[in-house]
């Protein structure tokens, strides 16, 4: 704290003094950008790479989402058979090729594969029927299976 209300005030208080002396001290304008934030030589040198490291690392988060975002969206284009996007492939391999959706986004994509193959199946079909009951046509079909079994069953031939 003190080291900021140093920086901000003592740089104002400097330049109010000069500018009352007419600009007689001009070894200001020599200092070295260390010098001029505060800091060390060292300090300022371990800032500096701290700011790069920091940079690189959100740079590899943002192509990993945009990489991201690309999967899904040639996911997409392959389910429903569109054209293909190079920019999308692209964004892809500048990721390193083995991009994996979210977990929230894959168990999205999931359920709606299942939910679809669930209505493209002859059941889901049926049930789409207006008017049929699957509960007692299940019933129906049990009871004509029990009724076969024990005519099997009282059959001498067999």
């Amino acid at each position: 704290m003190t080291f900021m209300v140093k920086t901000m005030v003592g740089s104002q208080l400097k330049n109010l003094t000069g500018s009352l002396r007419g600009g007689e001290d001009k070894g200001d304008g020599d200092k070295s950008a260390a010098e001029a934030q505060g800091m060390s030589q060292e300090e300022y040198e371990e800032y500096q790479k701290q700011l790069v490291e920091e940079k690189m690392e959100r740079d590899t988060q943002f192509t990993q989402r945009k990489a991201e975002r690309a999967m899904l969206r040639s996911h997409f284009r392959d389910k429903y058979r569109l054209p293909k996007n190079e920019t999308d492939e692209s964004q892809i391999q500048m990721a390193g090729g083995d991009v994996e959706l979210p977990r929230e986004l894959a168990k999205m994509i999931e359920e709606d594969t299942e939910e679809e193959e669930e209505r493209a199946s002859v059941l889901g079909q049926l049930a789409n029927l207006p008017g049929l009951d699957l509960g007692s046509l299940k019933d129906k079909a049990q009871a004509t299976l029990g009724n076969l079994k024990q005519s099997a069953e009282k059959c001498h031939i067999m």
